[in-house]
């Protein structure tokens, strides 16, 4: 099966390549680096050519509402219509648990994402994940090297990207369907602990410092509100068995 996977070299994306790869796919990147702009008619539809589905785990570089709401829903009307004329099956969206609870500007540009790619020709399977086990190690990257590192003080249900990309693949694979489904990971963590553990497992100095984030938005994430539903998928290890892993 020929797999199109936007934005392949992404925290998910370049999993979800090496995923197919394993199982005996043919992935194909679309991404800058890869030589295809996925805002390019022309290098989206070359790119497209042949696929069987296609996967989107593209990322906006921005967070204003605005630029990443018409990113987003530029990119997976174009890679529904253009992947239908390919002859794909289907489209896998990756979004985010919550995003329909908390009023934040970046998850408003998600939900219009999502109502883009189920206006399209294909028949999509928008898979909303919890944040990723690499998180953590995200914000201390945004951090720099100077000695403090803020991180909202929330709960969140973790889960390693490649076992999203995993859970793409097994969804590819399946009948092509209309519908929305939560994965997650097996345990609730705090992320001020996440933080600083994965900056003592790094060596590094740094004082991760716990902020509240304010208004409605702050609220709805400290009440766990970005943690999956009763019905979600629980998979893969825990935070510390993830990072004890080789």
């Amino acid at each position: 099966m020929k797999v199109a996977v936007a934005g392949g070299t992404g925290v998910v994306g370049r999993h979800v390549v090496q995923v197919a790869s394993e199982r005996g796919h043919e992935p194909v990147v679309l991404s800058r680096s890869a030589g295809v702009d996925l805002r390019n008619e022309q290098h989206v539809r070359a790119a497209l050519e042949g696929a069987d589905v296609v996967v989107d785990a593209a990322n906006s570089a921005t967070l204003s509402e605005q630029k990443a709401t018409a990113f987003f829903t530029e990119v997976d009307k174009r890679l529904s219509r253009l992947g239908a004329a390919a002859g794909a099956s289907r489209l896998v969206v990756v979004s985010i648990v919550g995003i329909d609870r908390v009023p934040w500007s970046y998850y408003r540009a998600k939900l219009a994402q999502e109502e883009a790619a189920r206006g399209g020709l294909l028949p999509v399977t928008i898979v909303r994940a919890t944040q990723f086990h690499e998180f953590p190690g995200q914000i201390l990257d945004r951090a720099g090297r100077g000695p403090l590192a803020i991180v909202p003080a929330m709960t969140v249900q973790p889960i390693a990207a490649r076992c999203v990309a995993e859970f793409l693949l097994d969804v590819a694979c399946d009948p092509p369907a209309d519908e929305t489904v939560e994965i997650g990971g097996p345990a609730v963590e705090s992320l001020v602990a996440l933080a600083r553990a994965t900056a003592r497992r790094r060596g590094r100095r740094v004082a991760v410092v716990p902020v509240r984030v304010p208004g409605r938005s702050g609220r709805a994430m400290r009440q766990g509100a970005l943690r999956p539903g009763p019905e979600a998928r629980l998979l893969g290890p825990t935070f510390a068995d993830w990072v004890a892993t080789p």
